[in-house]
């Protein structure tokens, strides 16, 4: 299978590079069938009022054993009826966040040839992308990336890292350390409500030998934005997402029913994202939810999103203790690298994939 991978279909677009060169009309392999653009998706009224759940992590501290309770409680539900929630006072530095943001946007505003020498391939996605997937002739998202391995420290290589800005690479290790840091509260806070030991989906995850990575997207400005979208929807072949999106610009959606919501960022708030092997180790006691980014005429984004994931060779299947004869196994093990060629082969694909495991039970 990854013989096919290494190299991309046709010659890559930069998308930033459309969007600078003030084409009025979006080219032909952007443009989504009808049933898939943002503008003809409808919204009920009451979506329009709701945002995904924000819990304060700092109650969970708190001397007050109801506060505490209460806390768990709110993110059991989230993880159960949503499959996000933003995370306030998480022990991440605001200051850094700010920086990192930063530091991304002045990458991306950087000549186009100092970017193409970290432009990427579909072996294995690390550098300077502008798709997923391999598929000739595939409709394509408006949006520019830059994606890069943190864990486990075998795959990390600060060469394939930017250069330039300077304070880049330094940047990414010292965020990286402290996200890490941040899911592995989170990770004890979903077994603990699971039922399962404290360390449970830890060690299911390979214990300290994890892996993760992080994903820059940039998204551009576009002419005609009802008619594309900066990354199509899917669900996170992973663990579990930290995003850290732009406060002043909103475009992530949330899947909730037949509605998109969506989110509002709060600022200095972190989205949690439970990804596909959660759902698969929780036997879909929790969701990972499809979701979609759309795109905006007069504001680019960046986003950064952290992939907080199962070491690659490790076997993912139910927790035994989550599977009774009145709620058998949904899904069979597997490894996160057979599971994560979906994507980078097809592309981003809502929930065909986990939901096909399912059926092929």
């Amino acid at each position: 299978m990854m013989n096919c991978l290494q190299t991309w279909p046709e010659p890559i677009v930069r998308v930033q590079s459309l969007s600078d060169s003030g084409i009025h009309a979006i080219p032909e392999r952007y443009i989504k069938r009808p049933s898939e653009r943002a503008s003809l998706v409808l919204h009920s009224p009451a979506s329009e009022e709701v945002n995904i759940p924000v819990i304060d992590l700092q109650n969970l501290l708190s001397n007050d054993a109801s506060l505490r309770q209460t806390t768990l409680s709110l993110i059991s539900d989230a993880c159960r009826e949503w499959g996000f929630f933003q995370v306030v006072n998480h022990g991440v530095s605001h200051h850094l966040m700010k920086r990192m943001r930063q530091v991304w946007h002045d990458f991306f505003h950087l000549p186009l040839e100092a970017k193409q020498v970290h432009a990427n391939s579909p072996s294995t996605y690390e550098g300077y992308g502008s798709r997923l997937g391999v598929e000739k002739g595939a409709r394509l998202d408006w949006s520019d990336y830059y994606f890069l391995h943190y864990l486990p420290e075998s795959l990390r290589d600060q060469n394939k890292w930017p250069s330039l800005p300077t304070d880049c690479r330094e940047l990414v290790a010292e965020y990286g350390e402290e996200l890490v840091k941040l899911c592995g509260k989170l990770m004890k806070i979903l077994s603990v409500n699971l039922g399962l030991g404290e360390d449970y989906l830890q060690n299911a995850f390979g214990g300290e030998d994890i892996g993760a990575c992080l994903r820059v997207n940039f998204y551009p400005k576009c002419p005609q934005p009802d008619l594309t979208l900066g990354l199509s929807p899917h669900s996170d072949p992973g663990g579990m997402t930290l995003l850290h999106p732009d406060d002043h610009v909103s475009g992530l959606q949330v899947r909730r029913g037949d509605d998109w919501v969506t989110v509002k960022p709060v600022p200095n708030a972190f989205i949690v994202n439970l990804a596909d092997q959660i759902q698969v180790l929780s036997n879909a006691t929790y969701k990972s939810v499809e979701h979609r980014v759309i795109v905006n005429s007069v504001k680019e984004r960046v986003s950064l999103a952290f992939f907080y994931n199962p070491r690659g060779d490790i076997l993912i299947e139910p927790a035994k203790e989550l599977v009774t004869k009145d709620c058998p196994a949904l899904y069979p093990a597997m490894t996160f690298n057979e599971y994560r060629l979906f994507i980078r082969t097809r592309g981003p694909c809502g929930k065909a994939q986990v939901e096909s495991l399912k059926s092929s039970q």
